[in-house]
C-alpha cells in the first residue's frame, strides 16, 4: 500500500457503526466479514503481522461485496472502497496462490477485456446464445444444475438481460419496434456525451438508446464518442489496478473535449468507477489532471435530468412497480433521490416502496460467480422483500443489479420484469406521443 492508503487505514476508529450496514457481516455475523474486521486484517498485513498469502486474509477480502454501504455511516470518513481495491491488488499478483476461478478471472480480464475486438466477439456470442433462446431453454430443462448451480446461475444472468415487455397494451418491448425519434418542440441546445459501457453496449444497448431518446425529449443532445470502452470497474474490484488504469486512459482520450460537456452514464457501477479516475490516475504525470477533470464531468442520467423540468409520460395504473437502488449509484455517485424522480415523471405509475432498497443485491460485478454462496444469501433477502411488494416490474439503475435480481426471480419462480428506470420513462413517453416513427429502415 502507498503512504496515503496507510493513512486511510489509520483513520478507522473501530467504532463499529459500519457493522449493520455491511451485508456480509449481517449474513455471517463474523467480525472478519465486516469493514472494521477487514481493516484489522489489512493493518495486520501492512504491519507484517499477517501474510497476504494467508487463507484468512484471502477469504475475508474476497468475501467483501465492495458495495461501499459502510462509507456514509463512517464518522471518520474512511474511504473503504479504495482500501479494498489496494488489498485486492496485492492478491491479484501472479505469484499469489489462487484458486482456479480467480486464475480464470485474471486470464479473462487481461486477455479479453483489455482487447476491444475480442470483447465485442465475446458479447456477440453471448447475445446469440441469449437471443436464440438456448440459454432460456437450458434453464427450463434444469440440465445445467446437474453440472453446477454456478453454471445454471450464469445462464440465468445472461437470460435475464433479455428485453422485457413494459406495457400490457403491447406484446413487444420498445427495443423491437421500428426506430423512433423524439418529436422535439425545438432543436436540442444542451449537448452531452454518452458513456455506453461494455456490458451496457454488449447486452443492454436498448437502455443506451432509451437514454438518448429520453435526454433528447428533455432538451439534451447526445453524442457517442468513438474509442470508448469498458470503464475498468471489473479490473479495479478484482485488484487489477494496472488494467483499470489502461482502460481509464483510453476513455479519457475518447472523451477529450474542450467544452467540458457532461459525460452521461446509465450504469451505477460504471458511473462510480468513472468518478474515481482522478484517484486512480493521481500518480500519472500525463493523465492526472485530465483524469480529475474527466471525473468532474460524470453524471448519471437521472442527475443530468434533474437540471430540467421533466416532461411527463403516461403510465399504467394496473402495473405495480418498485425501485431497487444500485449501491454504486448511491454510495459512489450520491444519486439517492434522482432515479425516483424519473419514475415520478410517469403519471398514474403505481409505485410501491421496497424495504431494504438501499442494500446490496449480491451482484457486485462478477462477485455472484466468484462467491456464489455469499451472493445467494444476500440475494435471497432482496427477493423476499421484492415478494412482499407484490410488484410486477422492478426498476434498477445498473445492468449487474438488473441481471442479478432478474436471474434470482427466474430461478425462484417470481413473475417479475426487471428494467432500468429510464426504460420505463422511455416507454411512457412513447405512450404520451413524444416519439414518431423514423423513416429509416
Amino acid at each position: 500500500m502507498t503512504l496515503a492508503e496507510e493513512h486511510k487505514l489509520l483513520a478507522c476508529v473501530h467504532c463499529g457503526l459500519c457493522l449493520e450496514a455491511c451485508p456480509t457481516y449481517v449474513l455471517t455475523g463474523d467480525e472478519n466479514d465486516s469493514p472494521r474486521g477487514r481493516i484489522y486484517l489489512m493493518r495486520a498485513v501492512e504491519e507484517n503481522k499477517l501474510s497476504a498469502d494467508s487463507s484468512t486474509f484471502k477469504l475475508h477480502i474476497d468475501r467483501c461485496l465492495g458495495c461501499r454501504a459502510c462509507e456514509p455511516v463512517c464518522p471518520a470518513g474512511v474511504q473503504y472502497g479504495q482500501l479494498l481495491e489496494a488489498s485486492r491488488a496485492e492478491l491479484f499478483e501472479p505469484d499469489k496462490k489462487r484458486g482456479f476461478t480467480h486464475r480464470c478471472l485474471r486470464l479473462v480480464l487481461r486477455h479479453v477485456w483489455l482487447h476491444p475486438a475480442r470483447l465485442r466477439f465475446a458479447f456477440s456470442v453471448s447475445r446469440m446464445l441469449r437471443d436464440s433462446g438456448v440459454a432460456g431453454l437450458l434453464i427450463r430443462t434444469r440440465i445445467p444444475r446437474l453440472f453446477s448451480h454456478r453454471f445454471e446461475f450464469a445462464l440465468a444472468l445472461l437470460d435475464s438481460s433479455s428485453p422485457v415487455s413494459l406495457g400490457s397494451d403491447t406484446d413487444v418491448d420498445s427495443s423491437t419496434r421500428r426506430a423512433t425519434e423524439p418529436v422535439a418542440d425545438e432543436p436540442s441546445c444542451n449537448p452531452t456525451m454518452l458513456f455506453a459501457g461494455c456490458v451496457g453496449e454488449g447486452l443492454f444497448s436498448r437502455v443506451n438508446k432509451a437514454t438518448a431518446r429520453v435526454l433528447n425529449v428533455n432538451g439534451f443532445g447526445t453524442s457517442l464518442p468513438e474509442g470508448q470502452g469498458c470503464c475498468g470497474a471489473l479490473h479495479a474490484h478484482a485488484g487489477d489496478l494496472e488494467g483499470a488504469r489502461t482502460l481509464a486512459r483510453r476513455n479519457i482520450e475518447a472523451f477529450d473535449d474542450s467544452e467540458n460537456l457532461p459525460i452521461i452514464t446509465n450504469a451505477g457501477g460504471c458511473g462510480a468507477m468513472l468518478a474515481t479516475y482522478g484517484h486512480l490516475l493521481a500518480d500519472d504525470s500525463l493523465f492526472s489532471e485530465q483524469a480529475t477533470k474527466f471525473s468532474a464531468r460524470v453524471r448519471d442520467v437521472s442527475q443530468q435530468l434533474e437540471s430540467v423540468k421533466l416532461k411527463e409520460g403516461l403510465g399504467q395504473q394496473s402495473e405495480m412497480t418498485t425501485y431497487d437502488a444500485s449501491c454504486h449509484l448511491i454510495y459512489g455517485q450520491g444519486a439517492t433521490e434522482t432515479p425516483l424522480k424519473l419514475l415520478q415523471a410517469i403519471s398514474d405509475l403505481n409505485l410501491v416502496a421496497l424495504e431494504g432498497s438501499e442494500r446490496c443485491c449480491g451482484a457486485a460485478g462478477i462477485y455472484n460467480l466468484l462467491e456464489p454462496d455469499m451472493s445467494q444469501g444476500v440475494l435471497q433477502e432482496k427477493l423476499a422483500h421484492v415478494r412482499e411488494t407484490g410488484a410486477a416490474i422492478l426498476t434498477t439503475g445498473n445492468p449487474g443489479c438488473q441481471m442479478q435480481i432478474g436471474a434470482g426471480a427466474r430461478l425462484t419462480g417470481i413473475p417479475l420484469r426487471v428494467c432500468h428506470p429510464v426504460e420505463l420513462l422511455d416507454e411512457s413517453y412513447r405512450r404520451a406521443g413524444f416519439y414518431k416513427e423514423s423513416t429509416e429502415c
